[in-house]
């Protein structure tokens, strides 16, 4: 029903409207406060890159960032990332993972990030302290915030926006009326704006998201995906559709689509009543990392990694600008 909403398909999201007003003046009110410096932003000792979008989740934002990541590693650039951790609860914060870290702990986002990277990643609901840990233990050469675009409190360098290219903005309006955290025009105010699928308007930078062989949680055999038999199809992220999409694409029919909610937390029993016996089970990256912790004994889960890839010239351009900062 929201994404109806929040695509202009309902009238309902007119019952929302004064909650959106409320979410809109706040928001302003927030970045107001600090461009007049009544508010301060702290800033980091080396360069801060934001990645992050204008709408409510499901827009690529990790992968992005897991290409940036990578991109940068490749030309000898030591690079850190900081998250919220949105979805974890650790401990103590702030908190830097390494190969025992859980998703209960950090979250999938981070865990999946350090997983694909090995770059060295923090979480903390305050941002500038996962940034203040990374520069005292591992003294990265630049930082990417993974999120973070209306977290004002920590400056930055560079706003990387990704985009929805198929969705864009929906009906346009903020929370919860519409999926907006902050009105288009703030792309007027940006470094650079990825557009995942569908078409990229002048000024921004093509993006699609390409799809590896499909691995094996528990054995780490790969196999092409449309080679599985039987199976059914499970994704927790911002728009499941996409997922499903995607596998159609490669020629896989699922015999069941399961959506959950983003970040949703899994335990085994959750997952083991999804298939039966002789079906497979088939599911984001993101969901895989959560279900590492239960995969024993389940030889017929597996996932499907997924590549951003960037039009040519735009994302080199972007990276030296990347770069530049460095130097």
């Amino acid at each position: 029903m929201i994404e109806r909403i929040w695509a202009g398909k309902s009238p309902l999201y007119l019952l929302l409207l004064p909650l959106s007003w409320l979410y809109g003046l706040v928001s302003g009110a927030i970045r107001l406060s600090y461009r007049l410096g009544l508010k301060t932003s702290w800033r980091a000792p080396v360069p801060v890159v934001v990645v992050g979008n204008l709408t409510a989740g499901g827009n690529g934002k990790t992968p992005v960032v897991i290409w940036l990541v990578e991109q940068l590693q490749q030309r000898g650039i030591r690079v850190g990332v900081v998250s919220r951790g949105y979805g974890g609860k650790a401990e103590s914060y702030p908190l830097l993972l390494d190969q025992s870290t859980t998703t209960d702990q950090a979250g999938d986002e981070p865990v999946l990030i350090y997983q694909r990277t090995h770059a060295a990643v923090a979480v903390a609901p305050r941002r500038s302290d996962a940034v203040k840990m990374l520069v005292e233990k591992v003294q990265p050469q630049l930082i990417i915030t993974d999120d973070g675009l209306q977290h004002y409190a920590l400056a930055r360098d560079k706003e990387i926006v990704v985009i929805d290219g198929v969705r864009r903005f929906g009906n346009g309006w903020w929370l919860p009326a519409g999926p907006m955290r902050e009105r288009a025009g703030r792309l007027a105010s940006v470094d650079a704006i990825i557009t995942n699928g569908g078409d990229a308007k002048t000024g921004e930078i093509s993006m699609a998201l390409h799809p590896g062989d499909a691995v094996n949680l528990l054995t780490g055999e790969r196999r092409p995906v449309n080679t599985l038999e039987n199976v059914v199809a499970m994704a927790g992220i911002g728009h499941p559709p996409r997922f499903f999409a995607t596998l159609r694409q490669c020629g896989v029919t699922p015999l069941e689509t399961v959506s959950l909610a983003d970040h949703q937390a899994l335990s085994e029993s959750d997952v083991v009543k999804l298939v039966q016996a002789q079906q497979t089970l088939l599911m984001t990256e993101k969901d895989a990392v959560k279900c590492r912790a239960f995969v024993e004994g389940h030889d017929n889960w597996w996932y499907l990694p997924v590549d951003a890839q960037l039009a040519q010239p735009q994302a080199d351009e972007l990276l030296q600008s990347l770069l530049a900062l460095v130097r």
